[in-house]
């Protein structure tokens, strides 16, 4: 099964959706990657979601990605002695250290973390930014801060701390289990939530030990602004728009989305746009015209996937959710402009074998009008820079490791196809005609690119470039 599009489809797999039958009905319908959101997953529940995922894999042909995706810090007020409390704006309320009831003067906040690193001036937005507050004096153990918008607040709500750079890293002790949990479990992808700094993708890096690539999920401003150092220690990013759009103005994230998409399209890494693209879809079967344009704006950015997140987890239409954003992406591609937008976004190959090949391949893909690229990838590494180029032909990778080819599910362009090496360079040859016409992507008479690595089997050795005749005599392999 080929998909007609390029921006591949993330789905969040949850109530509406963990079955094996739900979960095939999500890939006929256009998902590439599944989503397991460890904020709701237990252990038992995460390994039989993948092995429900890799039997739907098995009965379908074609390499699954799974990401999951962990919790990360979640900064939380305490209780309260009647459960909330109005206040109003001007009036001074504290969080402290004190783990008594909470009443309308103040809240125990259990983050010594926060409660020593808060200066005056700092915002502390609670509940999502339903309430502001802005701290007057810290002393380590309690923050006095004036009410700025906002009345309401009750037990156990959120904080986010935009102005506030926490001596802690992304990886609370809950993500450590479930991040050897994923692991064992033989998920393809992990993504760490909460990053600040590059620090923070350091400790997960270590502990993954290339198990799973690791995707930086962009949502505080901190990590905004240290974006290059970010980019340059991870393997993906995620542009998490509503944690952005809690801790940076709403009006900043179109922005801010577009700059981090265009950031990780020049560094060749593959970038997730996510959060509320069909939100309305939770609950009615077709989307507003609102979010058909945000999602249309994502694929003509370049973005290499969509995420659909509560809309194919825990909403009443998760299959025509995946579906409908199939339709939008694919309409898009086919749009007259949407070429153009594409290219004028390209940005320079870097000075490596592997990036001169690719430009290569793409520009005499596009110029002779040929079916296809064909690259063989080992590692990952030349699909990724072929992905860079965003050709206008599609790209097939084939891997003789599944595991790579799960991971490649996710680049934008890239149908993964796992296949034995070739014995030399004839049977390469032969063998990438044989999977484009078997693929779909290629028949008698047309032509394909191929690149590769000489000798075989050497990683990173990007060093060969051929163009190939799918003789009549080519034979599919079915």
């Amino acid at each position: 099964m080929r998909r007609n599009r390029k921006v591949k489809i993330l789905a969040t797999i949850g109530p509406a959706s963990s079955s094996e039958e739900m979960l095939k009905k999500l890939f006929e319908a256009g998902a590439d990657v599944f989503r397991i959101n460890m904020s709701h997953t237990d252990h038992d529940l995460m390994r039989t979601l993948v092995g429900r995922i890799r039997t739907v894999e098995e009965e379908v042909g074609r390499p699954i990605g799974i990401l999951a995706d962990l919790q990360g810090p979640k900064l939380r007020v305490g209780k309260f002695a009647n459960g909330k409390e109005v206040l109003s704006p001007g009036q001074t309320f504290t969080l402290d250290d004190n783990p008594e009831p909470g009443t309308s003067s103040r809240v125990y906040l259990p983050h010594p973390e926060i409660l020593s690193s808060v200066e005056a001036g700092h915002r502390l937005l609670i509940d999502d930014g339903k309430l502001e507050l802005r701290a007057v004096k810290s002393d380590g153990k309690s923050i006095v801060c004036t009410v700025v918008a906002g009345t309401t607040i009750s037990d156990k709500k959120g904080v986010s701390l935009p102005d506030t750079d926490l001596p802690v890293g992304a990886l609370t002790e809950k993500d450590r289990k479930d991040l050897d949990a994923v692991l064992a479990a033989g998920v393809d992808w992990v993504a760490l939530s909460f990053v600040q700094r590059p620090e923070d993708l350091a400790e997960a890096r270590k502990i993954a030990r290339g198990r799973a690539l690791i995707m930086a999920k962009i949502e505080k401003p901190q990590a905004v602004a240290r974006l290059p150092e970010i980019i340059e220690l991870s393997d993906a990013l995620m542009v998490a728009r509503g944690d952005l759009g809690v801790e940076m103005p709403l009006e900043a994230v179109p922005g801010i989305q577009k700059q981090i998409t265009r950031a990780a399209r020049r560094a060749g890494k593959p970038v997730v746009i996510a959060t509320q693209m069909l939100e309305s879809m939770i609950t009615a079967p077709v989307p507003t015209r609102a979010e058909v344009s945000d999602v249309s704006i994502a694929v003509f950015e370049g973005a290499d996937a969509v995420m659909l997140s509560a809309e194919s987890a825990a909403g009443a239409y998760p299959v025509e959710a995946v579906a409908m954003m199939d339709r939008i992406a694919t309409k898009v591609e086919t749009d007259p402009t949407y070429a153009g937008i594409i290219n004028a976004q390209r940005s320079e190959p870097e000075a490596t074998g592997a990036d001169a090949i690719s430009l290569a391949a793409r520009e005499i893909a596009e110029t002779l009008k040929l079916s296809t690229i064909v690259t063989y990838t080992a590692s990952g590494t030349t699909g990724l820079r072929a992905a860079r180029e965003r050709p206008q032909v599609p790209i097939i990778a084939l891997s003789p490791i599944l595991n790579t080819a799960r991971r490649l599910s996710l680049l934008w362009g890239t149908h993964c196809v796992v296949s034995p090496d070739a014995v030399d360079l004839d049977d390469m040859v032969d063998r990438a005609c044989r999977i484009a016409i078997d693929e779909g992507f290629a028949k008698p008479g047309d032509r394909v690119i191929i690149t590769a690595g000489v000798p075989l089997r050497t990683p990173g050795s990007t060093n060969m470039l051929r163009i190939a005749y799918v003789g009549s005599e080519t034979q599919p392999s079915r």
